[in-house]
């Protein structure tokens, strides 16, 4: 979790949401090269877990202008002591928070608040063949998120993203590098 300095008077307030020296600093060294911006009218509204395979591999900086999110993260290095773990964090629009999401991760979130603004940077363009996700509910992860099955807006696309190790299988990088079972 990164947290920007925020100056607040009685007009409003001024934030650096980036500054390649004060992130380098912090051991953030991608080279961003596209903007993205979500809307979500509902509360309950999941986005994820998605990421882009190699060599089309997105790193994000990640920030919330209004609403709030649940945000997660899935390690899919193979490599890493951490690999199929995941962690949180809650990003709200009154706080300069940000979360960078390196490379090789899986990315989620569900909002807390309606209308919802997520804002968010990445270090390599949209690749479409190079798309692809994990269910946000698969029981092997077992993610725990701050909301009932039930009340999760989904798109269809989301809705029909493999399991975790159905999406490891399709990632020659990870497939061939673990024991799946």
């Amino acid at each position: 979790m990164i947290r920007s300095r925020k100056f607040e008077d009685h007009r409003g307030y001024f934030t650096e949401t980036w500054s390649q020296e004060v992130f380098r600093a912090l051991g953030v060294t991608s080279h961003f090269v596209q903007d993205n911006e979500s809307y979500s009218r509902q509360s309950g509204t999941l986005r994820g877990l998605h990421f882009q395979r190699p060599p089309f591999e997105q790193a994000k900086l990640v920030r919330v202008l209004s609403g709030a999110v649940y945000d997660v993260v899935v390690d899919l290095r193979p490599s890493s002591p951490t690999f199929r773990s995941w962690c949180t964090a809650t990003l709200c629009g009154q706080n300069a928070e940000q979360l960078y999401v390196p490379r090789g991760f899986a990315h989620g979130f569900v909002t807390l608040e309606p209308n919802t603004i997520v804002a968010y940077k990445v270090d390599a363009p949209y690749a479409p063949r190079s798309e692809a996700g994990i269910r946000w509910d698969d029981p092997s992860l077992a993610i725990d998120w701050p909301i009932e099955a039930a009340n999760v807006i989904l798109s269809e696309r989301d809705r029909q993203l493999p399991t975790f190790v159905d999406a490891c299988r399709q990632s020659p990088n990870i497939r061939d590098t673990v024991n799946l079972v």
